[in-house]
């Protein structure tokens, strides 16, 4: 799959605010002092883009509060394009995350009473001009609540008119969703429209409503999708295509924490793609950027650039 290099990408899904207990290794109970730092999926998947040297607009809404103007100078500090993202009446609010720099036992706490983010509609998608972007990434976590679920399937419909791949990280959160039955529906309905997946076991589960997530993957790689990555944590990655299934496995670090992997690995492995690296280079690279990340505070912040991205690669093996 190429990329037109002349032209950003779309990035649609939710933006916050992280905060973190200092220092690393204190727990939430024990805590004297934060740091904060900008968080949300689609957010860190964007400042990951941006150090590896590809620009992205976010679409979202942030709330019209002092915490939204926190996320709009962060975005701006990480060079991610925001005119596209709301101000939004502050009855609703912007995600709020305390989360721990502790590998086992991590507790992650999210406030996401009325998110503002779900408030994303179709006159915020009528607003993009979709011939300046090379590619949608869409953040599934939209898809969890009307209005903004709606406004996510019509983005996808506007850029398949348009023949502009459309790149998928499942990003299950347990909270919005109607039902087991719907949730499963939804995720089913706009996987279909996909070029590329990514995933974990647990979410081709849930969208399978099953335990059989896999054969889901499997499945799916007949319908339109080129690509699906389905992660299965310490055991690695297998990458489906039309054509062959790989096997891939992971970089061994000294991990302090065990988030902001998956925002890490989307932008390694979509900015490798866009760049020209193969299928296989772009998983590695992917991959490697999420180990880099669990090695530091923070999600946006612990993201490396593209000269930390390439000495970890030349030091460290992938392991099987």
């Amino acid at each position: 799959m190429k990329f037109d290099k002349s032209k950003k990408l779309l990035v649609i899904g939710r933006a916050g605010m992280d905060i973190y207990p200092e220092p690393p290794g204190t727990k939430i109970s024990d805590v004297q002092e934060f740091s904060t730092h900008l968080g949300g999926s689609a957010a860190n998947t964007c400042v990951a883009l941006s150090k590896l040297g590809v620009s992205s607009d976010l679409v979202t809404c942030i709330s019209d509060d002092a915490i939204g103007e926190y996320i709009f100078k962060k975005l701006e500090d990480f060079n991610v394009g925001s005119n596209l993202c709301r101000r939004i009446n502050k009855k609703f609010q912007t995600q709020v995350a305390v989360v721990e720099t502790i590998l086992k036992n991590n507790q992650s706490i999210l406030y996401r009473n009325n998110s503002c983010d779900l408030q994303l509609d179709k006159e915020d998608i009528d607003k993009i001009n979709f011939q300046d972007y090379s590619a949608v990434f869409i953040s599934g976590t939209a898809l969890s609540s009307s209005p903004s679920r709606e406004a996510v399937f019509y983005a996808a419909e506007k850029a398949s008119l348009l023949s502009i791949p459309l790149i998928m990280d499942m990003d299950y959160r347990p909270y919005n969703w109607e039902s087991d039955e719907i949730k499963s529906n939804i995720y089913k309905k706009i996987m279909k429209e996909m070029d590329i997946i990514i995933g974990n076991d647990l979410e081709f589960n849930i969208a399978n409503n099953s335990t059989d997530g896999l054969q889901l993957a499997k499945d799916f790689i007949n319908e339109k999708p080129s690509i699906i990555i389905y992660k299965m944590g310490e055991k690695g990655s297998q990458v489906f295509t039309k054509e062959k299934e790989l096997n891939f496995g992971i970089f061994k670090v000294e991990a302090i924490k065990p988030t902001g992997a998956g925002d890490a690995f989307n932008g390694g492995f979509i900015s490798s793609l866009f760049q020209g690296f193969s299928l296989e280079d772009s998983i590695k690279r992917g991959s490697a950027n999420a180990a880099i990340v669990v090695t530091k505070v923070g999600c946006s912040s612990a993201m490396p650039g593209s000269s930390e991205l390439e000495k970890f690669i030349n030091q460290q093996t992938m392991e099987i």
